[in-house]
């Protein structure tokens, strides 16, 4: 038996301000712009590392609604997009790779819960 860790969170919102200020002062995290695109769009936070897991602030268009998604860590995202579907899921965002090469799917589980599977950049 194998264990796939959860390794990273998401939470999608189009109040990025109050939900950065609610999460710093109920759990003192504190939130950097990663955006490549120069937008804004995307802050990461240590969220209590290193005891805890890192995780991302999307900013979303106004009145979209908000969420939370976890990440699992695999060694290979299609074939564990072909495995979700296999076992009831549904691939939402097949799987893609972002410029500094990490490998990432959105997914829905059988009862309609977000996952997201990814994949580090391979390191040289």
């Amino acid at each position: 038996m194998t264990s796939t860790p959860i390794t990273w969170f998401e939470i999608g919102t189009d109040r990025p301000e109050e939900v950065r200020g609610f999460y710093a002062e109920l759990f003192g995290w504190s939130f950097a712009v990663e955006d490549p695109a120069g937008g804004g769009s995307y802050q990461t936070t240590t969220a209590g590392q290193p005891a805890g897991i890192g995780g991302g602030l999307r900013l979303l268009p106004e009145g979209a609604p908000g969420y939370a998604i976890l990440y699992a860590e695999v060694t290979d995202v299609a074939q564990t997009c072909r495995r979700a579907e296999a076992a009831g899921g549904t691939v939402l965002t097949p799987p893609g790779t972002t410029p500094n090469g990490l490998t990432r799917a959105r997914l829905r589980d059988p009862s309609g819960n977000l996952l997201g599977v990814f994949s580090p950049p391979a390191t040289t």
